[in-house]
């Protein structure tokens, strides 16, 4: 046979065996069963997540009270927050809250997960008493107990005291009241802190051996092989936590009682929408409000993809 020939047969050979034929009944009954169990996702999808953003997106260019039908009034409520105070002084409280609460919290849980990766004893008792901050750092009950620590009375007043010191009400002073909701999201570091004890434990052993056969220092080796190998996980901490801190809500709305005093220092963005689509029943400007933060996140996150690049180094 010819050397066409042989091409020809071989193609028509692979041609026949690439043909798919009609479905079994088994794959029938397989993709049936996949369906079904996909369904509730795909309802939970369509009702919880894309149908209350796509009703938030209308919602955003109309006058809508929740008493009466919605308006269409076109671009007015986005126009408004040019002229808006208080939205200004929330976009600086948030951008405050979040650029300085962020990168001391990714300090302390690096540090700490340092000192867990020396090899502790009872390391999962550790770990699970720093984790449980984390979950328990949004909730009402923890708003509350900070509330309480810093307060006129509280316990950070009674430990002055004890030094001779004066103290005040923190969470009613306008210089403070915002330091005090850094340091409860510094506190909640659990959960960056065991991704960066994850992240540790895949360094290589052997770059430090070889480091530290060169000479190299503990600082040399954790600014030269440590970081430079984390960076990675660093990046996703930092993106997550951000994301996060600028949806934190519940420990402002707590402290202040909903009012983001004193002096609208500890007015999130987050509790200004809230009072806007709640309290004044404007819920046309507050769905734009969403809105505007949506973008901003999204803005600031390819911010962060883009800079990565740069100083977030793999494998490769």
């Amino acid at each position: 046979m010819s050397a066409p020939t042989e091409l020809r047969s071989t193609t028509r050979t692979a041609g026949r065996r690439g043909r798919r034929g009609p479905a079994t009944a088994s794959e029938k009954r397989d993709a049936k069963a996949a369906l079904f169990f996909l369904a509730p996702w795909a309802v939970g999808l369509v009702l919880i997540t894309v149908g209350p953003i796509t009703a938030s997106l209308y919602l955003s260019f109309t006058d809508y009270s929740l008493l009466a039908p919605p308006e269409w009034i076109g671009l007015e409520n986005y126009e408004r927050m040019i002229d808006d105070p208080r939205l200004h002084t929330a976009l600086a409280v948030t951008f405050r809250y979040v650029f300085i609460s962020v990168p001391l919290q990714l300090i302390a849980a690096l540090g700490l997960a340092m000192i867990l990766d020396r090899g502790v004893r009872g390391l999962a008792i550790y770990r699970s008493m720093y984790y449980l901050p984390s979950l328990l750092g949004g909730s009402v009950a923890v708003a509350i107990l900070w509330r309480q620590v810093f307060g006129t009375d509280g316990l950070v007043n009674q430990l002055l005291a004890f030094f001779g010191i004066q103290g005040q009400g923190w969470v009613s002073h306008p210089e403070y009241a915002l330091g005090t909701l850094m340091i409860l999201n510094v506190w909640t570091f659990g959960a960056p802190m065991v991704i960066f004890l994850a992240g540790l434990r895949q360094i290589p052993e052997m770059y430090y051996e070889a480091a530290a056969i060169d000479g190299a220092g503990k600082v040399r080796l954790f600014f030269s092989i440590t970081i430079p190998l984390l960076t990675p996980i660093i990046f996703f901490n930092l993106v997550l936590q951000v994301i996060n801190a600028f949806q934190s809500f519940t420990q402002a709305f707590i402290v202040s009682g909903g009012s983001g005093g004193p002096a609208d220092s500890t007015l999130f963005f987050t509790l200004y929408l809230y009072q806007k689509g709640f309290g004044a029943l404007d819920m046309g400007y507050a769905s734009a409000m969403a809105w505007l933060l949506l973008g901003i996140i999204a803005a600031l996150t390819a911010v962060n993809f883009f800079a990565s690049k740069y100083w977030v180094f793999y494998n490769d």
